[in-house]
């Protein structure tokens, strides 16, 4: 049982207090109630999560592992604050270098706590590979989405107005090809962070999205 409810608390003071004085003067809070118990979450997670993929790593580093920065880049974006107000851990594919790689996620927000899987945001080639593979192997990608234990799951992500160049507009599954992300998301009450079989159901929810990542790695050319 990694986390507490110091664990949200210090993420909602840091919502309210989102700024470099503030977080220097409760860096040792971070430490103690988010960064360390992440770490050991994903520690944990190494063992089952090998049991549904040997190609998914938990890495429990903290810097460039499973765990993603605090940080916030505030080049780009229209937030400008300093920190992320939430825990992002993601076990990404061994071969995936970033955040668009296949991979399970876990997301941890004062008010919003889910689970995650698929590809978010791959480039173009990806996208391609992905879309072509649905249309030359419709049928498993269907099971893949109908599979049972799957259900409680909803494809997330955005997708295009229109059909993708170079695919037909007609096609059964055009929805599906228009997606820009194929990412699953499921709701988890925030009271299952703090059990101590957090682990194990976080690893049954990925297991049960084992038909979709193994499309997934197959459509792009990696091992599942």
């Amino acid at each position: 049982m990694p986390f507490t409810t110091k664990t949200i608390s210090f993420l909602q003071q840091l919502r309210t207090n989102n700024n470099r004085d503030w977080f220097n003067d409760h860096k040792q809070d971070y430490e103690d109630v988010v960064r360390t118990p992440a770490l050991e979450f994903i520690e944990q997670m190494a063992a089952p999560l090998a049991k549904i993929s040997p190609q998914f790593e938990a890495i429990p580093k903290k810097v460039g592992g499973s765990l993603m920065r605090i940080y916030r880049d505030t080049r780009f974006g229209k937030d400008k604050t300093p920190y992320k107000t939430n825990i992002g851990i993601q076990f990404r594919h061994r071969l995936g270098k970033d955040v668009h790689a296949p991979g399970f996620y876990l997301h941890i927000e004062p008010g919003e706590v889910f689970v995650g899987v698929g590809i978010w945001r791959p480039d173009s080639a990806t996208l391609l590979k992905i879309r072509t593979a649905i249309t030359e192997k419709p049928k498993p990608y269907q099971q893949a989405l109908a599979h049972k234990p799957f259900q409680h799951f909803s494809m997330a992500g955005d997708s295009l107005k229109r059909p993708p160049r170079g695919f037909d507009a007609e096609h059964p599954l055009v929805e599906e090809l228009k997606r820009k992300d194929f990412i699953a998301v499921t709701e988890l009450d925030e009271k299952v962070l703090f059990e101590k079989s957090l682990v194990n159901k976080i690893a049954k929810q990925f297991d049960s999205a084992t038909p979709l990542m193994k499309f997934l790695c197959q459509a792009i050319d990696v091992k599942f």
